[in-house]
């Protein structure tokens, strides 16, 4: 029997029918991400899911795509320790907006796969992902999917008591790292202070094989080394950051306003052996042994990020007409700097930027609830050095949007409009496109009984080229590119429908999400024949492209044993994406994550198996993936009732050590994932 079977059956077998994945205790969160008309995730059309409590302490991770990777639709870019972005549904990029509290990173990270995401997972309290059509709230640029880390950087409530403090630490093995969080909420009248700061050092990770896969060393010619099984560790795969937010809030009976101002910076290897090569007419008469020596340092590429921001939040509540107003806005000024070595400087990326968005929430009038939106972006973005592949460019953003909802008998009937002006200038060339854009949203559910609903979504969006797809021009080393855009590139149309099935009651919950989009001028990088500066050519074009698949996710409780309840969960996802000349590359293969836990009021265990299938589904030039099976184990403890917000955790991933190759990695043959790994932390709230 096949692993794809066996993976497949244990997961019928774990699965009653198909789930949404939330816990069934977490029904009456409330979403605040996919409109301004705030549902709870019981109620949301289509996917959408939240990571938050001992999910998210399980799962997290130094980077927003390493702790999401195991959401439903959500893999991740995978560029070493330092940098990985969230991929939802085969999307990423510009495509896949990352927020935090409402406003846009404000980086470079949508740029370049290793450039990492200004965003700090160890101080979010609940992370947010909303597939489908939420980009008629925050712009074109999240027409793949939205992600939300929020956090309590803006105090919008007071706190418990007088004094909020939350502490965390943890240690792990493979990469024999240190980590701690902390954070401080001080009421003060009607104002609340608030503080938090984060650390973060790891050595060079520990793989279980050879770093090149065995793909790899075919393409080269090569066979595998005898030693191939062997773990070792990988050069170049450090990190070192640091956070630190102050911030401020006044709370009144009918609302509240709040500023915080936050540093981030974070240092990290690229692995993998991205140096420039030498220059025409430099000497290579070198002893063989010095040649090494001198590429092994040319390899030692790392980055090295700083960005502050200065955030503003505020909502404020009326009797009339219009219930509530609020504001959501940001500034950063954002630098990495790329050295080739120690003090030698490769290129600096600057992005200063802002976001503002406010709405105007309209009070429900019998069955119909309305929203009323405004969204402006600026972006400034320049590269200066040897790896500009793009130059430097202007940015402007204005968008309106409004939101309605209206209950009919048992279900609902939701839909939305949005109008975008999006403006792309090429700073230096002169080149300037704008772009109107207009993007609808439609769709309802009903409930079939208390127990099933059905529901589903239309949209048609358009979404502009971004200055990357416009005017890029020169090599690219971290992803061995030479990219090249097309400034006569037009906007691209996607239509597409979602449909969800859902089942919940008596202990169990079930969700299947299916969708399909169609697009028109998909743009995407095609590698072509060419070679330039001793790299591949790659070609910013557009081609009318598919996307479809579905998110199949299960819960459901078996047994009490003792004094544990024992449940069981499953998540089946697949995505397929095919352009009129072939496959896109990088898409996700097959992949499911069964687990099984057992809980206490004091002790919390669970086992999981992940399978990836093997990615044969190829573009060109692009090598297949083997599949792979991983297996980890989680134990939570929980102190007693006097001191029951003291919490211990232990995990070991990837339990057998086994070889893991990310399709969706632009160094998947170069970097395995991680070996082995011993965590441990200790959480405190007091």
């Amino acid at each position: 029997m096949s692993r794809l079977t066996t993976g497949l059956l244990a997961s019928a077998f774990l699965i009653p029918s198909f789930a949404v994945a939330q816990d069934v205790t977490d029904e009456d969160i409330i979403i605040v991400t996919a409109s301004p008309l705030e549902r709870s995730i019981d109620e949301a059309i289509t996917g959408q899911s939240i990571l938050s409590g001992d999910d998210l302490q399980d799962r997290l991770a130094g980077t927003i795509g390493e702790t999401l990777k195991l959401e439903p639709g959500v893999s991740s870019t995978s560029f070493g320790a330092g940098a990985s972005r969230p991929i939802i549904r085969g999307q990423g990029g510009d495509r896949v907006r990352v927020l935090t509290n409402g406003v846009g990173s404000i980086d470079a990270s949508s740029a370049s796969p290793d450039h990492a995401v200004a965003v700090e997972p160890a101080q979010a309290e609940r992370i947010e992902v909303v597939r489908g059509a939420a980009l008629l709230r925050y712009g074109s640029s999240g027409s793949g999917g939205i992600v939300n880390v929020i956090d309590g950087r803006i105090p919008r409530d007071v706190p418990d008591g007088q004094t909020d403090v939350s502490v965390r630490i943890g240690a792990a093995t493979v990469d024999e790292s240190a980590e701690g969080a902390f954070s401080i909420d001080q009421r003060a009248g009607n104002l609340v202070f608030h503080l938090d700061g984060t650390f973060r050092e790891a050595q060079d990770y520990r793989i279980p094989v050879e770093g090149e896969s065995r793909a790899q060393l075919a393409e080269e010619g090569e066979e595998a080394p005898d030693d191939f099984n062997e773990g070792r560790r990988l050069d170049n795969s450090f990190v070192d950051s640091r956070s630190l937010t102050g911030g401020v809030s006044y709370i009144g009976e009918r609302g509240f306003i709040g500023v915080a101002v936050s540093d981030f910076n974070t240092t990290y290897g690229i692995p993998g052996g991205h140096g420039h090569e030498e220059e025409e007419g430099e000497e290579h008469d070198e002893e063989e042994h010095e040649e090494g020596e001198e590429e092994e340092e040319e390899e030692a590429v790392f980055i090295e990020l700083d960005q502050t921001r200065v955030d503003l939040n505020a909502g404020l509540d009326f009797d009339g007409p219009i219930e509530r107003v609020q504001v959501f806005a940001g500034y950063a000024d954002y630098k990495h700097t790329e050295f080739e070595g120690p003090g030698e400087v490769g290129t600096v990326f600057t992005n200063e930027g802002f976001e503002i968005r406010a709405e105007a929430i309209q009070a429900e009038r019998g069955n119909w609830k309305a929203a009323y939106g405004v969204q402006y972006r600026e972006r400034d973005f320049a590269a200066i050095g040897e790896e500009a592949f793009v130059p430097p460019s202007m940015t402007e953003q204005l968008g309106v949007y409004t939101f309605h909802e209206v209950e009919v008998g048992a279900g609902h009937i939701e839909g939305a409009l949005r109008y975008e002006s999006t403006n792309q200038e090429d700073v230096t060339g002169g080149q300037d496109r704008s772009f109107d854009l207009f993007s609808v949203s439609g769709g309802g559910d009903v409930h079939l009984s208390d127990a099933v609903r059905i529901g589903g979504t239309v949209f048609r969006t358009e979404r502009a080229p971004t200055t990357e797809e416009l005017f890029s021009n020169g090599p690219h080393l971290a992803t061995n590119q030479f990219e090249l855009g097309d400034p006569t590139l037009g906007k691209e149309v996607a239509t597409g429908i979602e449909a969800a099935i859902r089942h919940r009651e008596d202990g169990h919950s079930a969700t299947l999400n299916l969708f399909y989009t169609s697009y028109d001028d998909y743009i995407f990088e095609a590698q072509t024949d060419g070679e330039e500066d001793g790299l591949p050519i790659f070609q910013f074009t557009a081609e009318d492209t598919e996307f479809y698949g579905f998110e199949a996710v299960g819960q459901t409780e078996l047994t009490t044993v003792g004094k544990f309840d024992l449940s069981a969960d499953a998540l089946v996802e697949y995505v397929r994406a095919k352009t009129d000349s072939g496959n896109l590359p990088r898409i996700p293969p097959l992949s499911v994550l069964s687990g099984i836990e057992a809980e206490s009021d004091r002790v919390k265990l669970r086992a999981e198996w992940e399978y990836v299938a093997e990615a044969n589904d190829l573009a060109a030039f692009e090598l297949p993936t083997d599949d792979y099976n991983l297996v980890n184990a989680f134990v939570t403890w929980k102190a007693p009732m006097d001191a029951e917000n003291v919490a211990l955790r232990f995990s070991v991933l990837n339990i057998f050590d086994a070889e893991a190759r990310q399709h969706t990695s632009f160094l998947k043959d170069l970097v395995p994932q991680p070996g082995r790994n011993f965590r441990f932390s200790i959480t405190a709230k007091l």
